[in-house]
Parts: structure tokens; sequence; C-alpha cells
């Protein structure tokens, strides 16, 4: 009896978990900051604070919030009120933190307009040269010789492009003829977009050795980007993003 009064009592003096410690909320400012640095989590801290600091003036109407959570509901095939309460006890939000997360996210979005919409054409026009889009062939393979007498092929309209790279290329290309895209121009080798961006639809590029590989490619189609609305979005973002790191950089010691 008293063997196991002795062990009852040494399993109660077990110091908490960490978890515990956290589910039942003593754990302290020190253990918090250490578990965060130790699970990589306090740059995502310091992000988040980051953002609640600046947006701190900016204010959310009963319109917009109305909006951001229809919205909202959309995006997710939201379309009944059970249905609401059904995705937010799976994410274990309650309505309060869910309209206040999307509260945060307008304000988000109107710092990010206040802060570069007017800037947002410069951008772009410094940026086209990387977003413009582009489907091409290519044909890889290891032997230069090879890739000569593919090319001559190619050129003398023996053989189409798209047999041969199912025949002969050596990379993924050849799973679809060896067309690729579209993709964006910062996607291929640099100075294979560079050659492909020289040239005209259809014309067929000569052989170029591009990191251990000869390479033949053809320009198929340009897709000059526009700023549109979602470009307008992928770029307000790009620059939001840009500012948070450069806030986050570590501040010289003086």
């Amino acid at each position: 009896m008293t063997t196991n009064l002795l062990i009852d009592s040494l399993t109660l003096q077990q110091p908490l978990s960490p978890l515990e410690k956290l589910q039942q909320g003593t754990i302290s400012s020190e253990e918090l900051i250490s578990l965060l640095e130790k699970y990589r989590l306090l740059p995502q801290l310091q992000r988040e604070l980051l953002i609640d600091q600046t947006i701190a003036s900016l204010t959310c109407t009963t319109e917009e919030l109305t909006q951001g959570c229809n919205e909202f509901c959309q995006s997710h095939q939201i379309a009944s009120d059970e249905m609401l309460q059904a995705w937010l006890g799976r994410n274990n939000f309650t309505v309060e933190q869910w309209q206040a997360s999307i509260a945060r996210n307008i304000k988000v979005e109107k710092f990010k307009q206040a802060t570069w919409e007017n800037k947002l054409e410069s951008y772009f026009l410094k940026r086209k040269g990387q977003l413009d889009r582009m489907i091409y062939s290519l044909i890889r393979v290891k032997d230069p010789h090879v890739a000569q007498e593919l090319y001559f092929r190619i050129q003398e309209g023996e053989h189409s492009f798209a047999d041969l790279a199912g025949k002969y290329s050596e990379g993924p290309e050849a799973q679809t003829g060896g067309l690729i895209g579209p993709v964006e121009l910062s996607v291929p080798h640099p100075q294979l977009a560079k050659q492909l961006m020289g040239s005209q639809p259809g014309q067929l590029l000569l052989p170029m050795s591009l990191g251990g590989w000869i390479v033949i490619a053809r320009l198929e189609k340009l897709f000059p980007a526009q700023l549109d609305q979602a470009m307008r979005q992928r770029l307000l973002n790009e620059l939001f993003e840009q500012w948070i790191q450069e806030q986050l950089k570590p501040k010289p010691s003086v």
C-alpha cells in the first residue's frame, strides 16, 4: 500500500510537457519563444506581428466585411449556415475569429493598394521580360552527332519535331512530343530563353550546348504578359512580400 502511494505521488509530481502547458495556458514566454525557435516558427510569428502593426490604423466597414465573407463562402463552396458551421468546426474557428481573419485580409489588401497601386505599371514594365509566356518545342540529347542529324531531319521536313522528340529526346518532354508550356521566360535556361525570344514562331534553332545537353528548340507561340486584374494582384503580392522581407532583415548593430 505504501509503495503504491509513493508511485502515485511520484506520478503526480511529473513535470508537465510543453504541450500540456500550452493546452493549460501555463507555458512561460521564455519557453514559448524557445519552442518557436526550435520549430522554426519564429519568423512566421514575426511576419504576422509586423502585418498587424502595419494595418493597425486601417479600418474595415460592415459592407466590406459582408462582401469578404460572401466571397470566402463562394470560393470555398459554402452554401448554407450549416456548411459554414461545419467548416468552422473542422478548422477550429469561432465565427468571431473567422470574421476577424477576413477583416484582416481586407486591411492587408487596402495597405497593398495604398502603397503600391500607383507603382504597378512601372514595376510591370520592369518585370515584363520574365512575365511573358511561351510554348516551345525541345529535344535534348547527349550526343552532338545525333543532335545534328535530328536537326537536319526536321529542317528538311523528313520527320516532324514531335515524332523525333518522342523517339529521341532524353528528357520528360519526350512524353509530350517535345512541347513545353505555356511557361514564363524565367523557366527555361537563360541562354535558351534568350535564343527563343530572338526567334520567330516556327523557326528552328541550331543545336546548342546547355548544361551537359545538346538541345534543339523551336518557338511555337508567344503570349505577351498583360497588366490585367490577375496580374495586378500578383504584382501587388510580390511587392508586399519584398517589403515584408526587407522589414524583417536583421538591423545592423550600431
